[in-house]
């Protein structure tokens, strides 16, 4: 998969769109339409096998984990990644992978140095628990009236325990949702997912017309502060010329130039409008 907003999340990142910049400048960057809006169906899905190895809420936050740091490239993960993403030291989580590598059928494949990658039974139990951390959020905002910031710790808890039964009831009760409320692409039932070639916004281009395609949903202090200044997905914005160490200046759905922090604004992902 070329990188979910996976997540884990999540997300897609043009590599040139990481570039770092103290000015602004219209020509540094110029996203063609096509290259930015097209959504690619991912076509090599695994199917479910009949049998997986057991499963525990901490495996699970490691297969997750390792799905989106592998990137679009489905690279090897080191160890000491996975440990800054889970807050976890590094010598548990090589005993961690290890053991998981010796379960037959295994999710991972590990070598010592050289880091990890998911087998398809790893890909298949990552996505399936995605869908449903996903499918949990949009339930809990649409149906149970949670705020958007209050979801993603919620659904955190619930989304390894939810039957396949429920997950398909989730589903049809809220239509078959695409995307969770921040945006986030949901899989589909065989683990497929679409994905967008989303630019974080502290990277965007002066002058050049953008949506917001999702946000991280990691930090509630901040989407609460996002959906105050009106920074939701599907909001139009364009970045003003000018310096951005410390704070970029948007104009959001044509209102007058806003200042948003560098730190806020790396947490909206956006496409070319």
């Amino acid at each position: 998969m070329a990188m979910l907003s996976v997540a884990p999340a999540g997300y897609v990142v043009s590599r040139h769109a990481l570039a770092s910049a103290n000015k602004c400048h219209s020509g540094a960057f110029r996203p063609t339409a096509g290259a930015a809006r097209i959504l690619h169906l991912r076509l090599d899905s695994v199917t479910a096998k009949p049998s997986e190895p057991a499963t525990t809420e901490a495996v699970d936050d490691y297969l997750k984990a390792i799905l989106e740091l592998s990137g679009p490239e489905e690279n090897r993960v080191t160890s000491n990644a996975l440990a800054g993403h889970l807050g976890i030291r590094p010598a548990s989580v090589t005993g961690m992978l290890q053991k998981l590598a010796g379960q037959r059928p295994s999710f991972i494949r590990y070598k010592k140095h050289h880091g990890v990658f998911l087998t398809d039974t790893g890909k298949h139990r990552a996505m399936e628990v995605i869908r449903h951390h996903r499918l949990l959020e949009r339930f809990l905002h649409d149906v149970l009236d949670f705020s958007w910031d209050e979801v993603h710790d919620e659904a955190e808890r619930l989304e390894h325990y939810i039957s396949e039964h429920l997950e398909d009831r989730i589903a049809a009760k809220l239509g078959d949702p695409d995307v969770d409320p921040h945006g986030h692409i949901i899989p589909e039932k065989n683990g497929a997912a679409a994905v967008r070639a989303e630019t974080v916004l502290a990277k965007w281009p002066c002058g050049v017309p953008a949506v917001i395609s999702s946000v991280s949903d990691k930090d509630p202090a901040a989407l609460r502060e996002m959906k105050r200044r009106g920074l939701l997905p599907g909001a139009s914005l364009i970045v003003e010329p000018g310096t951005r160490s410390a704070s970029l200046a948007v104009r959001i759905s044509g209102n007058p130039p806003a200042r948003l922090s560098q730190e806020l604004a790396s947490r909206i992902l956006v496409v070319h409008r």
